[in-house]
């Protein structure tokens, strides 16, 4: 049996990448809307309703808008925007997040995709505020850096241009302490406490890490390194696209720089922890294109349908 698959707003960078990993799969038949039709909300609402799956790759107030045309109650709705990513009624689509998440994940007609900074976050925290090792109102702070296709076309085609001496070094932005990424990473990693978060881009097409520094005399007592690498260890045992990598050593960097792309063209995520006998720094690695957007909604749709979870990625 095949599943029609719809994706609205596929001219778009995660769209597009979306579209071509289900174009080559036999068992989805994708829907196509006319492209002097696709501004169209009568014929995009008639697709939406006559998918099995719809992707929303749409800005937010957009997506909230085709989400409430979507009336067919088979119709699975699997939004990568930010606006239904702490919602009542929505699931959060990260198969990783709990033990029952791919459960909910089955089950539910409307997945919210996570943010590619919030899935590196909440892997690296979740675990250990489960644990009770890092207390939920504890005062986090975060940094990424991220290629710049995650900032879309305008970004992309911005930097590609060229001939622009601002964009040869790292820029960090979210200075007014509001991303729109932290309000999942709060609720999903179970904080009480926003965490203060700066994403840098810079310039490379794609690849992202987070980091998250700690001091072992914030966290319950008798925490160190390697109690934060085993927790992690331990929830991500068996977990096909999350490899927590060996405690501290220097052979997972490359003569001791941190490569941040070295998940591209992957649905993967790195898992690191470095610490000495005081503090530790937490760290994630993806590709932002691909378990940071398309790879990750790919992921939920194949969940969802009950298929190998792995096709296509």
């Amino acid at each position: 049996m095949g599943f029609k698959v719809f994706v609205d707003g596929q001219e778009g960078t995660t769209g597009l990448r979306i579209h071509e990993v289900l174009a080559r799969r036999g068992e989805i038949e994708v829907l196509r809307i006319d492209p002097e039709r696709r501004k169209d909300s009568a014929e995009r609402a008639r697709l939406l309703n006559a998918a099995d799956v719809a992707f929303l790759c749409l800005p937010d107030a957009a997506a909230r808008e085709a989400a409430s045309w979507v009336s067919n109650s088979g119709t699975c709705v699997i939004d990568a925007s930010t606006a239904h990513r702490t919602a009542p009624g929505w699931v959060f689509g990260l198969p990783e997040l709990t033990a029952d998440q791919r459960q909910r994940i089955r089950a539910s007609k409307r997945i919210s995709n996570p943010g590619c900074h919030a899935t590196c976050f909440i892997l690296l925290i979740r675990p250990l505020v489960d644990a009770g090792l890092v207390p939920a109102g504890l005062p986090l702070a975060a940094t990424s850096i991220t290629g710049y296709s995650g900032g879309g076309k305008k970004m992309i085609e911005q930097y590609q241009a060229g001939g622009d001496p601002r964009l040869t070094a790292p820029r960090p932005y979210g200075l007014a302490l509001a991303h729109k990424h932290i309000p999942e990473m709060t609720t999903h990693a179970r904080l009480s406490a926003q965490p203060v978060f700066m994403p840098i881009v810079a310039s490379f097409y794609k690849g992202l890490a987070v980091s998250v520094p700690l001091h072992f005399s914030q966290l319950k007592a008798g925490t160190d390194g390697a109690a934060l690498h085993r927790t992690l260890v331990e929830r991500y045992q068996g977990e096909r696209f999350i490899r927590v990598m060996p405690l501290s050593d220097p052979a997972t960097l490359d003569e001791g720089y941190f490569d941040v792309q070295a998940c591209n063209d992957s649905n993967r995520c790195d898992l690191f922890v470095f610490a000495n006998d005081r503090q530790a720094l937490l760290m994630s690695r993806l590709d932002n294109l691909g378990k940071g957007a398309s790879g990750a909604a790919v992921q939920a749709m194949n969940v969802h349908l009950g298929l190998d979870e792995a096709s296509g990625l």
